[in-house]
């Protein structure tokens, strides 16, 4: 067993989803969305950098020495998979550590709505998860992809950095590549996937120019292309996408937007307010002609209305899921103000709940007047 192994088992036991190792510090884990330092003396850098060494992939040692950054995954036995991130910084090594549920959550599990698993069964396009670094966008994929491998008779591959849910394969052969293991990038991987029969292909993140082109190119040629975006809304996600264009090929870009885009799904995860864990309030944004036309004609400015009047077809802003959160009691007020955009709509609900009973000191128009 490496040194390392017992700071996992630890974190495990507390239900955390991280685990951070920095030179200098006391190691720390993030539980239901809080970092919590642990009872263990801070960590010299030659000792956290033996600890390290003692997992890194024999052949990506170079690598590490050569970059100072690695993203690999590493598997505790009887614990947990995670996706580890090495880099070096100002005091010495530092870790980053995103445990993975040794089994894949359902849709169903994970509170989301039945659409994502009709998104799973479409038979080309583009579907992309967004959100920031920390939302479950790669649980929800995951999620997804599980109801396809189990309701589809199809050929999946992955392209991951790391590999973080393995799927068995059930209905669907499915083949997980892992950039700087099996391949060389997402480039390359997506350009060899193109020739190996895929019907739906997951790119972990859609990152450059090339892999976006390559994404957009398999979508039009009838696959399923599942991916994320670091973006914080639906509408930002077309402008980031087609802004990585030079300004001649914008056009096009938008084009092809308009032409494959299935979904776009934006996550945002919440410490629940009724029991320990977290909650997820999505804004989609689904492609009916009306958000085709406006990517096409560069108004994504407009998209926001569309999705405020698109309920009917399973359209939601975030706004809209957060406040079915709030009543729901499933989050507190203080957390919902950090994320809403249109703040004047939520004052006069915010005004009236009872904070205490959320879970959060202070009155309600203390809220009202702090937040908004």
């Amino acid at each position: 067993m490496a040194r390392i192994d017992q700071f996992f088992r630890i974190l495990h036991g507390l239900g955390g989803s991280d685990l951070h190792l920095s030179s200098g510090c006391a190691p720390m884990v993030r539980v239901h969305g809080t970092l919590q330092r642990l009872d263990h003396p801070a960590l010299h850098d030659a000792t956290l950098a033996a600890m390290l060494d003692e997992i890194i992939p024999p052949a990506r040692r170079d690598e590490f020495a050569a970059s100072g950054d690695l993203d690999f995954g590493y598997a505790v036995p009887d614990v947990a998979r995670y996706r580890a991130n090495f880099y070096r910084h100002e005091r010495g090594v530092g870790a980053a550590f995103r445990e993975i549920p040794s089994s894949i959550p359902s849709v169903e599990a994970l509170g989301l709505p039945p659409l994502l698993r009709d998104l799973a069964m479409l038979p080309k396009g583009l579907v992309l998860l967004t959100g920031p670094t920390g939302s479950g966008k790669s649980t929800t994929l995951a999620a997804m992809i599980d109801h396809a491998n189990t309701h589809r008779r199809d050929h999946i591959i992955t392209i991951e950095d790391p590999v973080e849910f393995v799927h068995e394969p059930r209905g669907c052969l499915i083949n997980q590549r892992e950039v700087g293991r099996h391949t060389k990038s997402f480039a390359a991987a997506l350009r060899g996937a193109l020739r190996e029969d895929p019907d739906i292909i997951l790119v972990g993140e859609m990152r450059d120019l090339e892999t976006i082109s390559l994404a957009l190119e398999a979508a039009e040629t009838g696959h399923l292309v599942l991916s994320t975006v670091h973006t914080i809304s639906a509408p930002k996600t077309i402008d980031r996408i087609v802004e990585v264009f030079p300004p001649e090929m914008q056009a096009q870009i938008r084009t092809s937007l308009s032409e494959t885009l299935q979904a776009v799904i934006s996550q945002v995860l919440f410490p629940r307010a009724d029991r320990p864990g977290r909650v997820a309030a999505l804004e989609i944004m689904l492609g009916v002609p009306a958000v085709r036309n406006l990517i096409r004609e560069s108004k994504t400015y407009q998209l926001t209305s569309v999705l405020q009047t698109g309920k009917n077809a399973g359209m939601q802003t975030l706004d809209d899921d957060i406040l079915r959160l709030l009543g729901a009691g499933l989050i507190n007020p203080r957390d919902a103000a950090v994320h809403v955009a249109d703040k004047p709509r939520f004052k006069p609900y915010l005004a009236g709940v009872n904070a205490t009973a959320m879970g959060r000191p202070g009155s309600a128009a203390d809220l009202a007047d702090d937040d908004f």
